[in-house]
């Protein structure tokens, strides 16, 4: 048993994904939740330019005396080295080799498509990763770098019509190469787009699956604290939220990612002192 709360961080808003699926399935667990807000978005910034955030992030959660953390992004998971998240004080995951693995269990035809931000797909860790678990896959990945940013803004499912016939538009045209290779599986690689899976699913079709990482790793987090013996032992917890930015515009936004788990304040850091 152990009542240290959860780590959990990501570029701005997106990880927020994760942070209801946390609350799902383990309501008694207390979260620390730090979006970068200031500085996103990492998945047009450099390899070195994200690495020195992942870094600085994770030093802010670790003085939030965390027992683990999870990025819950998929640019830094896709760049963050396995050897340096080895080497920290306690457990860390990120969403790709979870959101990975479930793909594997899901494809029947080996024909798996990948979508993420630029530098995700640039890293090439899904297409690696997937060629490992799943020997002779057919991969199809499509950097879709205006999708976060329809996120922030509010074009998501369940969003006014107008707004949402503008995201019908971008997700045909970053996915038509996609949906013609005939993928079965997708994976959403970046925490933001479950916001979008009801519009995604309807253009690629019901018989393709979509991988959504913060679900997966959530319950990858789930059965890591199982098996550490590191779940809390009280029955509600609750989620801090930290900002690097000034949190107005994080709060009124929060709550379309957090679902039925919405509410709570923010507050502002100064995360270059990390």
């Amino acid at each position: 048993m152990d009542n240290r709360p959860i780590g959990v961080f990501d570029s701005g808003l997106g990880g927020l994904t994760s942070v209801r699926e946390l609350r799902r399935l383990l309501p008694g667990e207390d979260i620390v939740y730090f979006g970068d807000t200031g500085r996103v978005p990492y998945g047009s910034r450099s390899h070195e330019t994200i690495l020195q955030y992942a870094r600085q992030d994770i030093a802010f959660l670790l003085s939030q005396n965390v027992k683990c953390i999870m990025a819950a992004c998929g640019t830094v998971s896709s760049t963050y080295p396995p050897e340096e998240a080895a080497k920290l004080p306690v457990p860390y995951m990120g969403v790709v080799s979870s959101a990975a693995r479930r793909a594997a269990r899901a494809t029947r035809s080996r024909k798996i498509g990948v979508i993420g931000t630029s530098a995700t797909i640039r890293s090439h860790s899904y297409e690696l990763m997937l060629r490992r678990l799943v020997p002779g896959a057919e991969i199809t990945a499509r950097a879709c770098p205006l999708f976060v940013s329809l996120v922030e803004n509010g074009y998501v499912d369940g969003s006014a019509p107008d707004r949402q016939q503008v995201t019908k538009l971008v997700i045909a045209q970053y996915l038509k190469e996609v949906r013609d290779a005939g993928v079965d599986t997708l994976i959403l690689g970046c925490t933001h787009y479950p916001l979008l899976a009801g519009m995604i699913g309807a253009y690629m079709g019901p018989s393709v699956a979509l991988i959504d990482p913060g679900r997966a790793a959530a319950d990858d987090l789930d059965q890591l604290l199982a098996g550490k013996g590191l779940r809390a032992g009280r029955e509600h917890g609750s989620t801090h939220f930290y900002v690097s930015d000034v949190p107005d515009s994080f709060i009124q936004t929060a709550d379309l990612f957090l679902g039925e788990y919405r509410g709570g304040t923010a507050e502002q850091i100064c995360i270059d002192k990390y």
